[in-house]
């Protein structure tokens, strides 16, 4: 469970901008059943990305290489007229709305409507007219339009990684107005120019915009893929989010389904019998991860063998441990394990003896491990001395939540059995009251302790990934046999899309 929150909110990242599907690679004929980890973004939260839509639009416009404009054209009684449109820039651009559309052809349909933009720039023109007058010119020119925008938006499957595409795009011009050293009154010059550059302009604004959306959809796929895969990777521990279906779109919802097999250097987890169903999802909230227990237990599993599944405790939580209640029995147990010693020279060194069983049931997630425990004392001038080891096979019961940013483990009913207890005050191990009083301090405090400090520190580690960055509203874990689902609504961190298309463009 531990590596639970950071699996489940870790993949949040995946679709808060990725707005598509995937199509065209060849899952076999069960794809569910390798189906670890997926993402369900549902409507609403397709309406409320579809809000930072005119960021991406005024970043394609801004960022968009205008080539030169070179024509010819022969007039009547002035002979040949050669144009050429150089240095051309966006001015002034701001966008009406923008309407988004989920299509069951795997598709995510973009409607933006009313894009005004202002284009400066030069025009430089000369024409032979007849009796040899030969001109030659150079005037500043800015072209207002207000053009609407069509977008189709794809994802493509290739090498089990999507790979989007959004080159089905349209531009319909509603406006396209031609000023002349910022003459607005119509003149011969201006229609002249305008009727010979209005066709040429239409074409080169549809191909490098288009060509820019294209580019800025792929930067940001890959973006996010690049931002997932990083959140659950954590050293040698990383979990592979390649696809393992086809995507799906709905009109309520765009469903993504990964592998979520865990590599740790040579354990590597396998997966063919995922229980993944569409219909285990709702469409009430957001945002849904579903995560099966294979993926979780593996993750648990990677841990263990990467010897992280270790704690130490001193000082004050020790004491804390040790002393959770002033009775005679408690007193009198301390004294003889502890031999007088100062908590302060005193250590408890906690690990897992074995790799964690993990199962996920409607009461929670249940964990199964086999956990040694050593208390060490320090002697003022002598070698550390072991005075308490133990082994123990505690089950557990654990349900968790997201609360104000921070990961919440909190155990339920628990079993402990002991399977090693060995005192130096007590070689023969008669005495009940060590025994029992080790029982009760493992149950009441020795557990929530753990949990507590799991917790803590998979909050820490996910603020360092950027979860805090986030505003998740109303989160829910629940747990089933077999998976767990996680569904929450989310507002949208406007500052990472222009941090990253500041840092992009």
């Amino acid at each position: 469970m531990s590596w639970a929150g950071r699996m489940i909110l870790g993949i949040f990242r995946i679709l808060l901008v990725l707005v598509h599907a995937s199509a065209a690679c060849d899952f076999g004929p069960s794809p569910y059943r390798a189906t670890g980890v997926v993402c369900r973004m549902t409507k609403p939260a397709a309406l409320l990305l579809n809000q930072e839509t005119a960021q991406v639009i005024q970043a394609a416009f801004r960022s968009a290489k205008f080539p030169n404009i070179t024509g010819e054209r022969s007039v009547r009684l002035l002979g040949k007229v050669a144009y050429e449109l150089t240095n051309i820039q966006v001015n002034d651009l701001s966008i009406e709305k923008s309407d988004v559309e989920l299509k069951e052809n795997n598709a995510i349909y973009l409607a933006i409507k009313n894009v005004t933009a202002s284009f400066k720039g030069t025009l430089t023109y000369g024409y032979a007219g007849a009796w040899f007058l030969r001109l030659f010119h150079s005037v500043d020119f800015e072209i207002e339009s207000s053009i609407d925008l069509q977008l189709d938006i794809k994802l493509t499957c290739q090498e089990d990684k999507m790979v989007a595409d959004a080159s089905d795009c349209y531009l319909t011009f509603h406006k396209l107005t031609l000023h002349l050293q910022g003459d607005k009154e119509p003149g011969w010059l201006k229609q002249l120019f305008t009727d010979f550059i209005s066709f040429t302009l239409k074409l080169v604004l549809k191909r490098e915009v288009c060509k820019e959306i294209n580019s800025l959809a792929q930067m940001l796929a890959n973006f996010v893929l690049d931002l997932a895969a990083n959140f659950v990777r954590d050293k040698d521990i990383i979990v592979d989010l390649s696809l393992a279906a086809d995507s799906l779109i709905q009109t309520g919802y765009v469903e993504s389904r990964h592998k979520g097999l865990v590599l740790y250097k040579n354990y590597s987890s396998t997966l063919s019998d995922s229980v993944f169903s569409p219909s285990l999802l709702t469409e009430s909230r957001m945002l849904y991860f579903w995560l099966s227990e294979h993926t979780l237990s593996s993750l648990a599993s990677a841990a263990f063998l990467d010897g992280r599944l270790v704690s130490t405790i001193r000082g004050e939580k020790l004491q804390a441990l040790f002393e959770m209640e002033d009775t005679e029995a408690q007193q009198k147990a301390v004294q003889m394990i502890f031999q007088g010693t100062s908590y302060n020279d005193s250590v408890a060194k906690v690990w897992s003896l074995a790799q964690p069983q993990i199962s996920l049931q409607p009461e929670g997630t249940v964990v199964k491990c086999l956990v040694a425990v050593e208390v060490s004392i320090l002697p003022a001038g002598g070698e550390s001395l072991v005075v308490l080891y133990m082994e123990k096979e505690i089950t557990v019961t654990i349900q968790a939540a997201y609360v104000e940013k921070k990961l919440i483990l909190q155990p339920l009913d628990s079993s402990i059995e002991f399977k090693v207890l060995k005192c130096t005050a007590d070689p023969s191990g008669n005495d009940p009251s060590i025994r029992n009083f080790l029982q009760n301090m493992i149950s009441v405090v020795g557990i929530p302790e753990v949990t507590s400090s799991i917790g803590s520190a998979l909050t820490s580690l996910m603020d360092k990934k950027g979860i805090n960055l986030f505003d998740i509203i109303n989160p829910e874990i629940v747990p089933r046999k077999g998976y767990v689902i996680v569904q929450l609504d989310f507002d949208f961190p406007h500052h990472l899309l222009l941090d990253f298309l500041h840092k992009s463009l």
